[in-house]
């Protein structure tokens, strides 16, 4: 019985440990992501805490380290009354959410793995009450639970490494979880020998935590070590904006409402018996209903237009050369000091005869103000906010397109000089 128990605390250590840290890590590789999935919980729709929603990358990525860092100090038995405490909180409070998400119909996707993996909010609220009976065996002996020896060490990281890398190699197609792991892992090792005392805590702690924000850093500051989206490079926009020849769009039925002029009757017709030519019948209202879910494309909202209203993506899509679209989600909240760089990498490949085109969603008023203020001698175009945060991480930043295909991405903060971009393309 004892025996049972142990190998339960065990696997209950190294199960949740390694979700965890991968959770953890897929969230950090886009915090931008994970940000805009809680603006969404946080929107009047959903919870309705709209006053927290500036604070929403702060929550990002405290909740991105904490899963880092408790993930190590769970595996490595450190501090297990306050690791415990957290980990039965953190799953609790994202248990709720799911639940209500999913009961309520609020949010289609929880973000909890990032666009690695979707889940639906049930199939979520699922995942986090599978996880929470592991953490019970931790929470009850969570006073037991001492930091590992030196032995144990390579049990613990040494089973989870493999977890970890089952799931990276099969699930993510991602191996830098792995070499984060592993370095992790290394760190806390060492120090595990080499420090003792109330010390070893504030360093195993500290260890997942200083790593956690160097990574969350490092891709905020340029782009997503791994895309997972639809406009990744080397992936077809065009390709992914049709539907397959064995699936369907989805179906509506058209209802008509018409009341009847001498009895006051409301009645509900289809397209095959509204009452066209009754004059006794008065139009009311006409609704489209979802009848059959049908497929959705995963590019479904690639719309570009100008001043005039003309929709130009096709011609942008259908390009034989090289496209380059500048985008800049909010240009008020846009990285000024990338700002010359872009005017220059611009001017350059315009002048080399390549098309660029600036997309925002900000109004035209604000443009043009910009585009004075900061002397940005570029042509904007319109398009959806929310199409241009899913197109690339930054603001602003550069993709670039070759017959409908994405063969470039660079942060703001990463424009190339177009000389040196012209050399390595020809």
């Amino acid at each position: 019985m004892e025996s049972s128990k142990k190998g339960l605390l065990l696997v209950s250590r190294i199960f949740v440990g390694s979700v965890f840290i991968v959770s953890g890590l897929v969230k950090a590789n886009d915090t931008f992501g994970f940000t805009i999935k809680l603006e969404e919980y946080f929107s009047a729709d959903v919870l309705n805490l709209e006053f927290l929603a500036p604070y929403s990358l702060a929550f990002a990525i405290i909740v991105c380290v904490a899963e880092i860092a408790l993930g190590l100090a769970i595996l490595a038995g450190e501090s297990m009354v306050l690791t415990s405490w957290l980990a039965l909180l953190l799953t609790v409070y994202f248990g709720f959410l799911t639940f209500y998400s999913a009961y309520f119909e609020k949010v289609t996707d929880c973000g909890c793995f990032g666009d690695a993996i979707k889940f639906t909010p049930w199939q979520s609220f699922i995942k986090d009450m599978v996880l929470l009976l592991f953490i019970i065996p931790i929470f009850i002996n969570r006073k037991k639970i001492k930091i590992n020896k030196e032995p144990q060490d390579f049990v613990y990281f040494g089973a989870s490494i493999l977890l970890i890398g089952i799931f990276s190699f099969y699930v993510l197609n991602w191996s830098f979880p792995i070499v984060f792991a592993l370095v992790m892992f290394v760190l806390s090792m060492v120090a595990i020998y080499f420090i003792h005392g109330k010390a070893l805590s504030w360093i195993i702690y500290g260890i997942g935590i200083v790593l956690s924000l160097g990574f969350v850093y490092y891709t905020s500051q340029h782009l997503p070590l791994k895309d997972y989206r639809p406009y990744a490079v080397g992936k077809s926009i065009s390709e992914q904006m049709t539907i397959p020849p064995d699936k369907h769009a989805d179906i509506f039925e058209t209802t008509f409402v018409y009341k009847n002029k001498i009895t006051n009757e409301q009645k509900t017709f289809s397209q095959n018996d509204y009452p066209w030519d009754d004059s006794t019948w008065v139009w009311v209202s006409t609704e489209n209903i979802l009848v059959e879910k049908g497929y959705t494309p995963p590019v479904h909202d690639f719309v570009i237009t100008n001043e005039d209203g003309y929709e130009l993506q096709d011609d942008i899509l259908n390009e034989e050369s090289d496209v380059f679209l500048i985008l800049f989600y909010d240009i008020s909240k846009a990285d000024l000091k990338a700002i010359p760089k872009v005017v220059n990498f611009a001017k350059d490949a315009e002048e080399d005869g390549k098309y660029v085109y600036a997309l925002t969603a900000s109004l035209n008023d604000e443009v043009e103000k910009f585009r004075h203020q900061y002397q940005v001698p570029i042509t904007f175009y319109s398009a959806d906010e929310t199409m241009l945060k899913t197109v690339i991480r930054a603001d602003p930043g550069i993709i670039m397109i070759k017959k409908g295909s994405v063969i470039g991405k660079w942060n703001g903060n990463d424009i190339p000089d177009y000389s040196e971009l012209k050399k390595m393309m020809e």
